[in-house]
């Protein structure tokens, strides 16, 4: 299901990474060229010539039912390039989605539209360079057979092992595989690299998920908004509600996709998640779904595959930690690029451009030196244009060292806040700042969390609810790369509180612009180690066991804010605003009597957040 793209204020910000992306992949030399004359070959990020020839102008569609393992019959679309109307009958590699989201459509008037009649679609750019496009609707969905039993079924992955070997076999394959896909088919790229088909050689996954939990719980706090917008969507997808799934040809009387959607009637409700909320818990239909559908379980298998990994992630992204953890935990060849985007968004990088490099080199072989880059590309927000887009070696960058910024007393005659206190290097004056939750705080109704484009609006509204600590106007720039990490130090009467914390950016005008933010409800607050590598980020088990409540004294949350790369420019501030409700996309049950909060700032209780703040480059 596409959703519209709407430029905000906000994205206007944001848009001149298009252009400066495109100019400092001129600038970055990231690849050498090979025995021809450099301007006649070229491959670097975004820019690609002399390697790959364009052979076709158009393509075949056809479709047809494939049946899995357990004898569910799976919808496929096998899309091929012609020349002049004639289809090629060669072997090429092939890449192919796992695709939650219908793998075609058709109107009323009977006409189909298939993923490649979508003018963005990054594998147009790749049909013509010779490779096969087949999209599979997911079991229990589209024109697939099967009932959903989970949100992730672990089953999803055989039926890609399946598949992709099927794909293999067939005449047209050269026996070279690739995947691609964006949000649950990037994700489902790892799921399928964790049963290791021995032809799947790589993936690229766009905006995946991690950690089933965190996506549904935050720091232990139910988000409810996507979770019950998900359900809308997929639930009415699977009953071809308004957007119909379309037949293969072998169905011409459709009986056969209205018996596939019979049995989509029984598909798990993902709303059910609500009342599953630790990490560890199991119910009596759902088993522990967040053990069994979450990929950061089988990260070990993943690795065994040996299949080459090249990740999109975005800063406004619902997943740009989630894809981080799985750039440091992954040991096959893997890349990873990270820009100024939201969950749609991919200006200034031709994703077809850089999807054709990953697999021209992986698929065909082609040595066009993409392996020799640095394997991570990221753009810091708001940084001078021809130093934006830069490039590492590891995550966490080295150049990035923690400062500790403190809560400090005000007034920073930055907001009309409950404090109005100060961000400071240094520590202010001991004392504590009292704040009765106020439960219409919100970050916004079309956040990172909805679905849709980003539409951050002046936050001031919010922070004048919250309480703020704000530096004054920055003397300097400073500019953060990495995961900030806030330590809370809190007291109240009440059981449970929820706390939520966004950085923000304050122009010289005061509107406050939103970077990032984190959450974490105080009864989880146990730090535990992580089953895996976790960047040295706190981390929290979520488990029934290790739930404790509020007693009335002072405790501390400690927990990290979502990655970003931002760039403050001299005479901005940074600003933290502290609240315990996102209104609008996380559940924060209110009581009838909004409980009062405490949070201290002195020695023994030092209320402060860690920012990455990277300081020996020139332009900062």
């Amino acid at each position: 299901m596409e959703i519209e793209q709407t430029r905000t204020h906000e994205e206007n910000n944001r848009h001149p990474a298009a252009k400066i992306i495109a100019l400092c992949g001129l600038l970055l030399l990231l690849c050498r060229s090979g025995a021809l004359p450099a301007e006649e070959r070229i491959s670097r990020p975004g820019q690609y010539e002399g390697y790959s020839k364009v052979a076709f102008d158009g393509w075949q569609r056809t479709s047809q039912y494939v049946a899995v393992r357990d004898g569910v019959r799976i919808a496929i679309d096998i899309l091929r390039p012609t020349k002049k109307g004639v289809l090629h009958e060669e072997p090429l590699p092939v890449v192919w989605e796992q695709r939650r989201y219908h793998r075609a459509v058709i109107d009323p008037s009977g006409k189909i539209y298939s993923q490649l009649d979508r003018e963005d679609h990054p594998m147009r750019k790749l049909l013509p360079h010779g490779y096969i496009f087949v999209v599979a609707d997911v079991r229990g969905s589209g024109a697939s057979f099967g009932t959903r039993v989970d949100p992730t079924p672990p089953q999803e992955s055989l039926d890609a092992y399946d598949i992709t070997e099927w794909i293999a076999s067939q005449p047209w394959c050269s026996g070279k595989v690739g995947m691609y896909g964006i949000s649950y088919a990037g994700s489902a790229q790892f799921m399928a690299a964790r049963a290791r088909p021995p032809h799947l050689k790589a993936i690229f996954p766009e905006m995946a998920m991690f950690d089933l939990y965190d996506l549904c719980y935050p720091g232990g706090i139910y988000r409810h908004t996507l979770m019950r917008g998900w359900q809308q969507q997929v639930r009415a997808l699977d009953l071809s509600q308004g957007q119909r799934a379309a037949p293969v040809d072998e169905d011409r009387d459709q009986r056969l996709l209205a018996e596939a959607i019979r049995q989509h009637q029984g598909n798990f409700d993902v709303s059910r998640a609500a009342g599953l909320p630790f990490r560890d818990a199991a119910g009596p239909q759902e088993g522990k779904v967040y053990v069994d559908n979450s990929p950061v379980h089988y990260v070990n298998e993943v690795n065994q595959s040996g299949v080459a990994v090249y990740q999109r992630a975005g800063w406004f992204d619902m997943y740009p930690r989630d894809m981080l953890l799985w750039h440091v935990n992954l040991g096959a060849p893997r890349k990873i690029a990270i820009g100024p985007w939201d969950h749609y968004q991919s200006h200034g990088l031709d994703r077809g451009t850089e999807m054709l490099r990953w697999f021209d080199y992986w698929l065909k072989g082609i040595d066009n030196g993409i392996m020799n880059e640095p394997p991570i590309l990221y753009y810091v927000m708001g940084a001078p244009a021809d130093k934006a887009l830069r490039t590492a070696s590891q995550w966490p960058i080295p150049q990035a060292k923690p400062v500790k910024y403190h809560f400090a007393d005000g007034p920073a005659g930055s907001v009309k806040s409950v404090n109005d206190g100060l961000l400071s290097p240094s520590a202010g004056k001991p004392g504590s700042d009292s704040y009765a939750a106020n439960y219409t705080t919100t970050s916004g109704p079309r956040t990172r969390w909805t679905g849709g484009p980003t539409a951050y609006t002046d936050m001031t509204p919010n922070d004048q609810k919250a309480l703020t600590y704000t530096t004054e106007p920055l003397s300097e720039p400073v500019e953060i790369v990495g995961h900030p990490v806030a330590h809370i130090w809190l007291q109240s009467a009440a059981d449970d509180v929820d706390v939520f914390v966004y950085l923000e950016e304050i122009d010289p005008q005061g509107r406050s612009h939103y970077i990032t933010e984190g959450c974490l409800r105080a009864s989880h607050r146990a730090l535990t180690k992580a089953p895996f590598a976790c960047m040295d980020l706190p981390y929290h088990g979520c488990s029934q066991k290790d739930a404790k409540k509020l007693t009335n004294e002072p405790v501390e949350l400690v927990f990290d804010l979502l990655p970003t790369a931002k760039h403050f420019p001299a005479g901005h501030r940074i600003r933290i605003a502290v609240t315990c409700a996102d209104k609008d996309n996380c559940q924060s049950p209110p009581k009838s009597l909004p409980p009062t909060v405490t949070i201290f700032r002195d020695m023994r209780h030092p209320s402060h957040i860690i920012l990455p703040v990277v300081s020996d480059r020139e332009d900062v």
